[in-house]
């Protein structure tokens, strides 16, 4: 498993090649390995459409560290009018992550529209099926999130990860998968690592953050070394998004989560 650090939610007030060298400082890779990651760190973000790429690409050439995901814009897959108006978002996304060199893209799938589940659910299989071929020539994969709507995401449609698991399986393209955010579905469901073992192979990217709150891994009811502990044993080898709100030092958390040397666990 590789982790990969959310600049716009761990890290605030500062420019992104600077969040960048705080990262790769942090992790110790700046002076050489940091614990189990072994150069395994990336970075992630939300919207790409109000930030500076090219600055962007300066710090991935400046640090080394990739970026492993970045977010489609945000429209509604769930109403067939805006179906267009999605595809020709996902491919400005598309040319965006190539630019960058990013090979995920996160896309959430629209709020409920009161048209029913079956309707609903068919709209985003339609819609993503008439995306297959734009993402079968990028080369990357898009996942679809499924959110907690108790807390943080009223009205959001998707928050079932069977029925995301569904989507991905009438899809049948390996460009499509779910994001697994374990924060989210902890809150919705629970049973978090069953889950991901039967699922493995449709989640495409997880998030992790505390709970309550969403803040730091080392806080609340979530115990995240045996989550990541079973993904590995799991075979997993792809990214671990870490999206939490720090109420502490931001840096002192990710060195711990990371098993920098001298960092309690």
């Amino acid at each position: 498993m590789q982790f990969s650090v959310c600049i716009d939610a761990v890290l605030t007030g500062a420019d992104i090649r600077q969040k960048l060298r705080d990262i790769k400082t942090a992790s110790g890779l700046a002076g050489g390995t940091a614990g189990r990651i072994a150069g395994n760190l990336a970075f992630e973000f939300w919207s790409w459409w109000d930030k500076d790429l090219d600055e962007i690409k300066g710090g991935i050439r400046e640090t080394g560290l990739p970026l492993a995901a970045m977010c489609t814009k945000f429209i509604s897959l769930t109403d067939p009018a805006q179906r267009e108006a999605y595809r020709a978002g996902l491919a400005e996304s598309v040319k965006a992550a190539d630019e960058l060199g990013c090979k995920i893209l996160i896309s959430q799938v629209g709020n409920d529209t009161g048209a029913g589940e079956a309707a609903q659910k068919q709209s985003i299989i339609d819609g993503l099926r008439s995306c297959v071929s734009l993402l079968e020539n990028w080369g990357g994969v898009l996942v679809i999130e499924p959110l907690n709507t108790k807390i943080d995401h009223q009205g959001y449609y998707l928050w079932r990860s069977a029925e995301a698991f569904e989507i991905v399986d009438a899809l049948a393209s390996k460009r499509i998968k779910v994001l697994y955010d374990i924060y989210h579905q902890q809150i919705m469901e629970g049973n978090i690592i069953n889950t991901v073992r039967a699922n493995l192979q449709k989640i495409g990217h997880f998030h992790a953050a505390g709970l309550p709150g969403r803040g730091e891994l080392s806080s609340g009811e979530l115990n995240y070394p045996n989550i990541f502990s079973a993904l590995d044993q799991a075979g997993y080898t792809g990214y671990m998004g870490l999206e939490y709100f720090p109420t502490r030092d931001p840096l002192g958390e990710l060195k711990s989560i990371l098993g920098v040397p001298g960092t309690p666990p």
